[in-house]
C-alpha cells in the first residue's frame, strides 16, 4: 500500500502523457500552401526538410507559436520530434548564424490571413477547416 501511494503522483502523470500522445496521433492536420499551383503535392520528408530549414521551389513555412497544441501535433506527425528538439535545433541555428526559424502565427485565423497574403508560403491547420480560394492542400497527416 504504501509504494503504491509513494508512486501513484508518477502514474498519473504517466497516464496523463500517454493519454496526450495517444490524442495527438489520432489528429490529422492540413498543410496548405498559397503557390498558385492547384497539382502541388509534397511529401512528408520534404516537409520535414522544409520546416526545418530547407528550401523547396522557393516556399516559406509559417507556422504556430512554440507551445501552440496544434503546432506539437504537427511536429509529432510530419516533423517526428518532440518540440524540445526542435527549439533546441533553432536555437543554435539561430546562434550560428545558418538559418533563422518559420514565422509565427498565434491562431488559425491569422495562418489563413498569413497564408492568403503571401504568395509562396505553407503552414498547417487542423483537419475539418475550410480552405478558401487560392490555397492548397499539399499534404494531409493520418
Amino acid at each position: 500500500m504504501g509504494i503504491l501511494i509513494r508512486y501513484l503522483p508518477l502514474l498519473v502523470l504517466m497516464s496523463s502523457m500517454a493519454f496526450t500522445q495517444i490524442t495527438q496521433a489520432r489528429e490529422s492536420v492540413l498543410v496548405v500552401a498559397n503557390s498558385g499551383e492547384s497539382s502541388l503535392q509534397l511529401s512528408k520528408s520534404e516537409l520535414r526538410n522544409l520546416f526545418m530549414g530547407g528550401a523547396i521551389n522557393g516556399l516559406s513555412p509559417v507556422e504556430f507559436e512554440p507551445g501552440s497544441y496544434l503546432r506539437k501535433v504537427f511536429n509529432t506527425q510530419v516533423i517526428g520530434l518532440p518540440e524540445a528538439r526542435i527549439q533546441s535545433f533553432w536555437a543554435q541555428m539561430k546562434f550560428s548564424g545558418r538559418s533563422v526559424p518559420p514565422s509565427h502565427v498565434s491562431n488559425i485565423e491569422e495562418m489563413l490571413t498569413f497564408l492568403k497574403e503571401h504568395k509562396f508560403s505553407v503552414g498547417y491547420l487542423p483537419e475539418g477547416t475550410s480552405i478558401p480560394k487560392g490555397l492548397t492542400v499539399v499534404y494531409v497527416s493520418i
